[in-house]
């Protein structure tokens, strides 16, 4: 693997790269994984953890808190305006069927 150092000395591993560290890790021992590439094992679960929640799209480098916390909580607003919606078109169905029986000659136009 081609490894990238910066100027502090970290390791920066590519998405590539962090995919087949976690496939060799299923498919053997994670104590050997993280021994060959010098990692802790917090790095290794935690890529595995961004791994399963959001997939491949999880190991991304632009990926900050920050950011995260920005998804989650555009994700929680929508769940809510889809809730406001259902609950508009629940009222508008209801009354629609109340003016349908209260104005019987007026069912053609609703």
């Amino acid at each position: 693997m081609n490894v990238q150092k910066t100027e502090k000395g970290f390791k920066k591993f590519s998405e590539a790269e962090k995919m087949a560290i976690l496939k060799e890790g299923e498919d053997g021992s994670v104590k050997a994984v993280l021994a060959k590439y010098d990692l802790y094992p917090a790095t290794y679960y935690y890529w595995k953890k961004k791994y399963e929640e959001m997939g491949s799209d999880g190991l991304k480098h632009g990926l900050t808190k920050d950011r995260l916390k920005r998804i989650r909580q555009l994700e929680l607003e929508n769940e809510k305006l889809k809730l406001l919606l259902a609950q508009e078109k629940l009222e508008n169905e209801l009354k629609n069927d109340l003016l349908k029986k209260k104005y019987p000659h007026l069912r053609k136009l609703l």
